[in-house]
Order: C-alpha cells, then sequence, then structure tokens
C-alpha cells in the first residue's frame, strides 16, 4: 500500500457494544472485545471494562485511545480522593470526574462511558456519560454502535428487582444480539458483577453465545463452511 496516497488524518469508524444494568443488589456491567479501524478488526479480544476503584468500572466505547486516557486520568484522581477521605470514593464521584473530563474536553474527545459501580451509601448505581459530557443516572445505560439495535429490546425485556443472575442473562443476551447484527460489534462478551459481595468477572466465549436469525455456525476453517452441503432451494 503506498502510504503517500492514504489520508490517515481521516476518521475511522469505531464500534462497539457496552451495557449497564442495575438490578436488586447491584450491577452488571457488559461488552463485546472487537477493537475495529474502520473495516480493519485491531483487537477481537479486547477487554472494555475498565476498573477505576475496587467498587467501580467503566465501559468504554468510541476511539479506544480517549477513553483509555479518561479512565487512567479518572482512576488517579480517584486514587487521591480516596487517601485523603480514608474511604472508597461512591459511585456518583467516579461518574462525576468522568464527566468533567468528558465535557471540558468535548472538542477533543470521541468517547462515550458508562459507570457502574456499588457503594454502601446508594447501592448499585449506573450512569450514562455520552458525547459531549452530560450525566444521565439510569436504571440500564447501553452505547455503542451496537446500542441502536437494542433499545427496543431492553425496552421490552428490562424490569425492576431482577435477581443477579436475570440481570447477567439479560446482558449476555443484549451482546450477542448486537454482535449478530453490528458489524463493528464481535468477538466474546465480558461481564462484571458488582455488589455489596465484590466483584465477579465472567468470561462468554462466542462459540457459547446463543445464534440468531441467519447466524452460521462458529466452524474452525472457512472450507468447513465451503466443503458443508448447501440446503435444497425452496419450491414455491
Amino acid at each position: 500500500m503506498d502510504l503517500g496516497k492514504v489520508n490517515l488524518d481521516a476518521p475511522h469508524s469505531m464500534g462497539t457494544t457496552i451495557i449497564g444494568v442495575t438490578y436488586n443488589g447491584g450491577v452488571v456491567l457488559g461488552a463485546d472485545s472487537r477493537t475495529s479501524t474502520g473495516v480493519y478488526v485491531a483487537n477481537r479480544a479486547s477487554d472494555k471494562i475498565t476498573q477505576l476503584t475496587d467498587n467501580v468500572f467503566v465501559c468504554r466505547s468510541g476511539s479506544a485511545a480517549d477513553s483509555q486516557i479518561v479512565s487512567d486520568y479518572v482512576r488517579y484522581f480517584l486514587h487521591q480522593h480516596t487517601i485523603q477521605l480514608g474511604q472508597p470514593a461512591t459511585v456518583k464521584v467516579a461518574a462525576n470526574l468522568v464527566r468533567l473530563l468528558a465535557y471540558n474536553n468535548k472538542n477533543m474527545l470521541q468517547t462515550g462511558m458508562i459507570v457502574g459501580g456499588w457503594d454502601k451509601y446508594e447501592g448499585g448505581k449506573i450512569y450514562g456519560v455520552p458525547l459531549g459530557g452530560t450525566i444521565i443516572e439510569q436504571p440500564f445505560s447501553i452505547g455503542g454502535s451496537g446500542s441502536s439495535y437494542l433499545y427496543g429490546f431492553f425496552d421490552q425485556a428490562w424490569k425492576e428487582g431482577m435477581t443477579k443472575d436475570e440481570a447477567e442473562q439479560l446482558v449476555v443476551k443484549a451482546v450477542s444480539l448486537a454482535i449478530a447484527r453490528d458489524g463493528a460489534s464481535g468477538g466474546v462478551v465480558r461481564t462484571v458483577i458488582i455488589n455489596s459481595e465484590g466483584v465477579t468477572r465472567n468470561f462468554y466465549p462466542g462459540d457459547k453465545l446463543p445464534l440468531w436469525h441467519e447466524e452460521l455456525e462458529p466452524h474452525n476453517s472457512l472450507l468447513d463452511i465451503l466443503n458443508s452441503t448447501s440446503p435444497e432451494p425452496m419450491n414455491i
């Protein structure tokens, strides 16, 4: 490829699917693992759920570089905050720090984030911080390019008072649906469960996810698909 003819400053499409859901006792965060640069998959197994403190995590979407530097700054400030107060920062404090950095640098950042966690004052909380630095407290929040396919699903499937298992199953199902429809989302599904007992990380590989309409079964090789017998045409 002749790099002299490539516009390196041209915008790249950056896709992902991130989700945060509250349940009766805590929160569940989930994300796919595909990091893309236009049509090129730069990393198929990235971790988009980043730890800020022992009890607060953030889901990152948009520019990986932008979201990582915001996470690093917030983690540093929260560490100083914890030392000064002598106790862990609340989810609201962490979310407002993300909001402050996102808003003050809104002309330079291309990232949307979901902050979720548990603290002893307010329990499990989810805050959405989309492009521009708005902060919205929600019972559930979805973001990234895959979220376009999930709004109607969440309106129908989400309910108050879910158990931990129900909430995690909802997140895994939603991310797998987004992966099926959104070309910029893919890979594996990672979840983080945060409650009064601590943090639990789970991992769901692609071959363990449910298949949706017209999705192909996973194969080790493209030759397996090409050598398989073609379905008989329908007689109308």
